[in-house]
């Protein structure tokens, strides 16, 4: 009897922690142990393509076609067909649009809908975007959303039944954890840090509300004079709007831009920080609160998109349009040990909710029934 043959779309492959990239590793790691009985095809991108070995029940096809790109819709199309999977699965929108065989895509979110960003200020891009998710999840036999929030816009946006999309949550790495204190006092003497800091991590786009959150932390100053707010990651040429307004507001020596950080000293920040501060308008989901939670910090959010869907009763929530809302929530944290305390116990609570043990078992049952769907 033949076997089952299932194709993964594993361009974004990656052992590192954040993105779609860490979605792919974890999930498929444990469907190759799950079912050993499937031919799994993964398609890889270089280096990894060469970087990772697997099992003997996956086949590895290197497509070396970018994402988005005019090989994304040929000669990635061309190595899909060639393979004759049973199933493909799509970890992210970007599908050829001309790929008409049995397939389940995932979507992360919908941001681009919302905030287009300045990256998407061309109106064709935004148009090839429109068409080829509105075709991923059309065509799709089953559509995977990583939160209920997230399955809601897909539905208004697209006109896609309930019926064929199941959410299914991220799950949360368990290298994530507390650091002790002599592991704080490292990270605080390699970035001439302050005892008390905020922190933030993620990109400068506009829907991150990154220049709201340097304008409440302006705020905060005024009543915690010595409170620094810690910003990670790359600096983005396209948002000047961000270093203008630390000009603007005289911040240039409370807020630190430490730039791309490895993991190590990623989980001691989190873990030193004394808040960790999330302002998104829209997530998709949002793992960033949930490393913090992790790493024993409490956590100030957003209540916009998926935002409490994923931290529940664990934050303290602030409308992230209103800069002085999110200012005062910031400082009641600040100020208030017992509520301090509370978020950081329901932290840990609340992480117990997300494992990528629980995710592959869902998600690999989603396969098999979109499946048993083309077997009818």
């Amino acid at each position: 009897m033949k076997k089952l043959r299932i194709g993964i779309d594993a361009r974004m492959f990656s052992d590192a922690f954040t993105g779609i990239g860490r979605y792919n590793f974890e999930l498929t790691k444990r469907f190759f142990a799950l079912r050993e009985d499937i031919e799994w095809v993964l398609f890889l991108n270089e280096p990894e393509f060469s970087k990772f070995q697997f099992p003997p029940n996956v086949q590895k096809v290197c497509v070396n076609a970018a994402h988005y790109s005019f090989a994304e819709q040929t000669k990635f199309l061309s190595l899909l067909k060639k393979e004759h999977c049973d199933l493909v699965w799509f970890t992210h929108f970007n599908r050829p649009i001309l790929y008409f065989r049995p397939c389940v895509v995932t979507i992360h979110d919908t941001t681009l809908s919302f905030y287009p960003g300045k990256k998407m200020g061309q109106w064709w891009r935004k148009l090839a975007y429109k068409i080829v998710i509105t075709m991923a999840v059309r065509i799709a036999k089953k559509v995977i959303t990583v939160s209920h929030n997230t399955r809601d816009d897909v539905m208004r946006l697209f006109g896609i039944s309930s019926q064929k999309i199941t959410p299914v949550w991220n799950g949360l790495s368990p290298d994530f954890h507390q650091c002790t204190s002599k592991e704080h006092e490292e990270v605080r003497q390699k970035f001439n840090l302050p005892e008390q800091f905020l922190l933030y991590t993620g990109v400068w786009r506009e829907h991150k509300n990154v220049v709201r959150l340097l304008k409440a932390f302006d705020i905060v100053r005024k009543s915690h004079p010595d409170v620094q707010l810690v910003i990670t990651g790359r600096r983005d040429p396209h948002y000047p709007e961000v270093l203008g307004t630390v000009h603007e507001l005289g911040l240039d020596q409370a807020v630190r831009f430490v730039g791309l950080v490895d993991f190590s000293d990623l989980q001691k920040l989190y873990s030193a920080a004394t808040q960790y501060v999330f302002p998104s308008l829209y997530e998709g989901f949002g793992l960033p609160p949930l490393e913090a939670m992790a790493a024993g910090t409490p956590v100030i959010a957003s209540n916009a998109s998926a935002i409490p869907e994923v931290c529940g009763k664990a934050a303290e929530y602030f409308d992230p349009e209103n800069v002085e809302e999110m200012a005062q929530k910031i400082i009641l944290v600040l100020e208030n040990d017992v509520r301090r305390n509370e978020l950081i116990q329901n932290g840990f609570e609340r992480i117990k909710e997300f494992s990528w043990d629980k995710a592959a078992k869902e998600t690999l049952k989603i396969l098999e029934e979109a499946v048993n769907l083309k077997k009818r």
